[in-house]
């Protein structure tokens, strides 16, 4: 049986930058336009963090029982490792999911019944991104649900919930984080291209081929820091402390621009989160602050 360490390295908590990036800087574009409530505020990070390990879990059990994860380059997997049954890792999965659920009810009770709607589908993208018999993750549209689920939605709708409405630097935001919620996911299918190939998990990376992947996340890495440039020029120029995240993000670009493979490109993973969180908290404080 998987150890309580090895239970927690499944849940991949490299992965939750993704999660607490969109909210931070989604309270500080509330923070900007409105009175902010940071009960929401909270409850929206408890749904993101949920959903997030809800889904690590839930890509754990549907890769390993399709033989996806049977030669693994990158971290631990429960399933496709032995260590975990199929059954408790799809439990742990629906367990986040419900945990997601409670507090998105609590949100949308007070806020907007709607919400309730787009709960749900954040809830079905989750699981059918590599469950279900047609997973969307398989056919190469991985990167633009991350983009909308992880980069719009929670960005502007942590806006929403806390402020009680949404504006132009809302959804820069929201478009500056789903870029980098893409570039880690970017990076994580470039380094996985040969055994999702030989796999038959047709990512967007395996379609686009070595070469224009890493072009891909070059360019879904600036894009922030373009925006960052936008604000700071046009909005507020505390807008501009977002470029504190530039170093990291340089960092993150190495190997991807000097061809490293496998393992070798592990690293882009953990720091590219590491600048978004960085470029989150700036930025949302910076907000907050103007």
């Amino acid at each position: 049986m998987a150890t309580v360490t090895q239970w927690i390295e499944g849940a991949r908590p490299r992965t939750l930058p993704n999660a607490i990036a969109p909210v931070v800087v989604g309270t500080g574009a509330a923070a900007y336009v409105g009175e902010v409530s940071w009960w929401k505020a909270a409850l929206a990070l408890v749904v993101a963090l949920a959903l997030i390990i809800g889904v690590n879990f839930a890509n754990d059990y549907s890769d390993g029982i399709r033989g996806t994860d049977d030669d693994r380059v990158g971290p631990l997997r429960l399933v496709g490792s032995g260590l975990a049954s199929p059954g408790a890792v799809k439990a742990a999965a629906f367990t986040c999911f419900g945990i997601a659920a409670v507090a998105g009810i609590a949100v949308a009770v007070t806020t907007a019944w709607w919400l309730l709607a787009v709960g749900a589908i954040c809830i079905l993208g989750a699981w059918y991104y590599t469950g279900g018999s047609r997973p969307y993750g398989y056919a190469g549209f991985g990167e633009v649900a991350v983009f909308v689920f992880f980069g719009l939605v929670a960005v502007l709708g942590t806006q929403f919930v806390v402020a009680g409405e949404v504006d132009v630097a809302g959804l820069m935001c929201a478009i500056a984080i789903g870029c980098f919620s893409s570039a880690v996911l970017v990076a994580n299918n470039l380094r996985d291209i040969p055994t999702d190939t030989e796999s038959g998990k047709v990512t967007l990376a395996v379609r686009l081929g070595d070469q224009r992947t890493r072009t891909l996340f070059v360019i879904l890495i600036f894009v922030p820091f373009l925006i960052t440039m936008w604000a700071g020029a046009f909005t507020d120029w505390w807008a501009l402390f977002g470029l504190l995240a530039l170093p990291l993000a340089v960092v993150a670009l190495r190997p991807i621009t000097a061809g490293a493979q496998g393992r070798a490109l592990i690293p882009a993973l953990a720091v590219t989160g590491m600048a978004m969180l960085v470029w989150a908290v700036a930025t949302g404080v910076a907000l907050g602050l103007s």
